[in-house]
């Protein structure tokens, strides 16, 4: 038994009650617009493209070191086990199901937390996904285009381009990969993860906390996701698409005054990812 705090019935009950009602309130609109076929470029990206469905992101897990009574609806779950009564994760079974992913986060965390926040991008990465393209090649057909083929080259070519995070460069267009200045790469990925990017740094908590799933507690999942839906909503305001159809207002990172705007928006969302970074790596450590 790895229980080191033991829950009953009253006391685990509403923690998960309350859970589900946060996660609800959460996924609703975007339930909802899939109800209706309606699509949303900006909130459907945190499920369609990180795959991980709003009901699973009802379902409370207490996360290592926690165990409870009466909990037979937990009891069945993979990765729980029940012993005298007391139901809690079975972390030699989670570890031996998922050490590979485990070690690999760490890793990728822990390095990103020591790492040094950069605030040059602006954005950029965006710009460099429709770079040379025609409007019909955009990534996102749901969503017009704000700025014409011809201003995204002249920004492109305007700025120097320091993307960082494998999973966004590797979206640039062919002739936008050149004239990154970092050529980052899977493999190598904990060396050129930095705490100010709005992926790597902020988004891709949320990837590791479900990925994880169900070793990560669901406040922390949860939290992990708001996050990266406000760093989503900060990288399409800041990109050639046109958000003011979803009454949002576009940050114009081609100007002086929206660099700003982006940075300061882009700080707050790190100085909030690093405290949420750190509680994930506490619990990482406890898996481990």
């Amino acid at each position: 038994m790895d229980a080191v705090r033991i829950l009953d019935s009253e006391q685990w009950r509403p923690l998960a009650e309350d859970h589900a009602t946060r996660a609800r309130r959460l996924t609703a609109a975007h339930l909802e617009r899939r109800r209706r076929g309606v699509k949303h470029p900006l909130e459907d990206f945190l499920f369609d493209y990180y795959g991980f469905r709003p009901a699973q992101l009802a379902r409370w897990q207490p996360g290592p070191g926690i165990g409870l009574r009466e909990a037979s609806d937990l009891a069945g779950r993979r990765f729980y086990a029940t012993v005298d009564g007391v139901t809690s994760l079975d972390l030699d079974a989670f570890r031996a199901a998922r050490g590979r992913a485990l070690d690999w986060a760490l890793r990728i965390l822990t390095a990103t937390d020591a790492a040094e926040p950069q605030f040059a991008c602006f954005g950029l990465h965006e710009w460099a996904m429709v770079y040379r393209q025609s409007p019909d090649q955009a990534r996102h057909q749901v969503i017009g285009l704000r700025a014409t083929p011809e201003e995204i080259a002249r920004v492109v070519e305007g700025h120097e381009i320091r993307c960082s995070h494998w999973d966004a460069f590797r979206f640039f267009t062919p002739d936008a990969r050149p004239r990154n200045v970092l050529q980052p790469d899977a493999e190598a990925q904990a060396s050129f993860e930095q705490p100010g990017c709005l992926h790597g740094g902020a988004m891709d908590l949320y990837r590791w906390a479900f990925k994880l799933d169900p070793g990560v507690p669901g406040d922390l999942l949860l939290d992990a996701f708001e996050l990266a839906r406000r760093a989503r909503v900060l990288d399409m305001r800041s990109s050639p698409y046109d958000v003011r159809p979803f009454r949002l207002t576009n940050i114009a990172i081609e100007t002086a005054d929206g660099k700003a705007e982006h940075v300061a928006e882009q700080r707050s969302i790190a100085d909030a990812a690093a405290l949420l970074r750190r509680r994930l790596i506490a619990v990482l450590d406890a898996l481990t």
